[in-house]
């Protein structure tokens, strides 16, 4: 796990369920005076029907009995015979628990469910440590550490004074002559003559025009820390400075001008025997130092929480939580056949008797008739699309104003979302009713866009 680490961006706020496609620096095809935020578009889900059996096909059986007529003789009563009986089928109720939502998972900074969601750069980061995100288990945490740099106490001997040598002088030996010198040899003086100089007014352009991104605000980008950069585009004129420029009149010229050789007669020294150098070795003089050198690296490591920390490895203050949210299921009672209906034969015995007596004409006999199964409509919501980034037109500075605000206030309260008191200050009220009306309307969240804006029916 102790992997070399990578500098990461501050971007935590970020929402882990994001699609990992990747979202421009700066705002596409964008107008100079149009404001604009990283903003979130959410997940789309769509609700279909699904046929669910809770009842399965059966058969109801019916007995018709046998059919006799009576004669006078002396034969049997009752002949032998069979009795049919039925036995009806038997049913059970079973619950059957189907899903209608799936779950999700997530990772967050925390295991509290208000958390703010991980950034893609802190889980990259992460997984490069050796973090198994995909096989990571719900409610489980990885804290991120970080081991400084060492260094170690090294002697090391250096040269404080190099080795030289020194020379001994015999001084040489002279006589005093008289000797005509020329103390100042003759030479030629050059004049300067000045350059003469005016000044003349110039305008420089200093800058170009152009335009630029501007960080920009947005009164609603408090709404659950979720509000990604907003960009603005300014043109910025071109930018000009009239300066005072010194130039030459007349160049700058010069004269020559002979001066003469002076001579003087003074008394000299005559070398009589030239001065001596004797020749001394001094030794180098050396010196121990103790000097600090790095010894390790500084690392970085991801570490599970709950599991022991080695000493001297420090928090970087970076978490990260795997939350699960369940699948939402629903319970439906099915009604299942147990046994199917059956019949059951009675061995009827002979009599006897000499009387009216009936003589069987058709025997009983059963019919089947058959019970088609039971279905019910469940319905299911299913994942269209992931949540993602995209930068959205915002209203700002430039186009939001009290009246704008007003109309956004009337237009919540108008669709049941209470927005506090009606006064064109984007308040907490406004912000936390706007940011509902948004999610549940499946609207990007993170600044007021113009999508927002469309689905209230506002206009600017």
């Amino acid at each position: 796990m102790k992997l070399k680490y990578s500098s990461l961006l501050l971007g935590l706020i970020l929402p882990i369920t994001y699609a990992t496609a990747e979202v421009s620096l700066i705002p596409p095809d964008a107008k100079a005076g149009e404001c604009y935020a990283k903003v979130v578009i959410p997940a789309k889900y769509k609700t279909v029907d699904e046929r669910v059996l809770v009842q399965e096909a059966s058969n109801q059986i019916t007995v018709i009995p046998a059919k006799y007529e009576w004669i006078e003789e002396k034969v049997e009563i009752t002949p032998a015979g069979k009795k049919l009986l039925t036995v009806p089928a038997t049913y059970k109720k079973v619950t059957e628990t189907i899903e209608v939502k799936p779950a999700t998972r997530s990772w967050h900074t925390s295991l509290k469910t208000d958390s703010a969601p991980v950034s893609k750069e802190i889980l990259v980061a992460a997984k490069l440590k050796g973090v198994d995100l995909d096989n990571a288990t719900p409610k489980s945490c990885y804290k991120e550490y970080f081991m400084p740099e060492k260094y170690k106490t090294v002697e090391e001997e250096i040269v404080v004074q190099k080795e030289t040598t020194k020379n001994e002088i015999v001084p040489a030996v002279y006589e005093m002559v008289e000797k005509t010198i020329e103390i100042k040899p003759a030479s030629k003086k050059t004049i300067t003559v000045p350059a003469t100089y005016e000044f003349k007014e110039e305008r420089v352009l200093i800058e170009k025009e152009k335009t630029v991104w501007k960080k920009g605000t947005n009164p609603a980008q408090k709404l659950d820390g979720a509000t990604g950069e907003i960009m603005c585009l300014v043109k910025v004129p071109a930018v000009y400075n009239t300066i005072k420029k010194k130039v030459v009149k007349t160049p700058a010229t010069t004269k020559v001008v002979d001066i003469p050789a002076e001579t003087k007669t003074i008394k000299v020294k005559k070398l009589v025997s030239p001065s001596e150098t004797k020749t001394i070795t001094i030794p180098a003089v050396k010196k121990s130092i103790e000097k600090k050198v790095l010894d390790t690296k500084s690392e970085f490591s991801w570490v599970k929480v709950g599991e022991s920390v080695d000493k001297g490895w420090k928090h970087t203050g970076h978490s990260i939580c795997l939350l699960e949210t369940p699948a939402l299921t629903k319970n439906i009672v099915k009604t299942v056949l147990e046994t199917n209906a059956t019949t059951k034969e009675i061995e009827i015995k002979p009599t006897f008797q000499t009387m009216k007596v009936k003589k069987l004409v058709e025997e009983a006999k059963e019919v089947k008739t058959p019970i088609e199964a039971v279905y019910k409509t469940v319905a299911k919501t299913e994942k269209v699309s992931d949540a993602y980034q995209s930068w959205e037109r915002i209203l700002c500075q430039t186009n939001m104003n009290k009246e704008v605000i007003l109309k956004i206030q009337e237009a919540l309260k108008a669709k049941n979302y209470n927005p506090g008191k009606i006064d064109g200050v984007l308040g907490k009220d406004t912000r936390m009713a706007l940011d509902k009306y948004q999610r549940d309307n499946s609207l990007a969240t993170g600044g007021i866009t113009y999508e927002t804006l469309n689905a209230l029916k506002v206009e600017l």
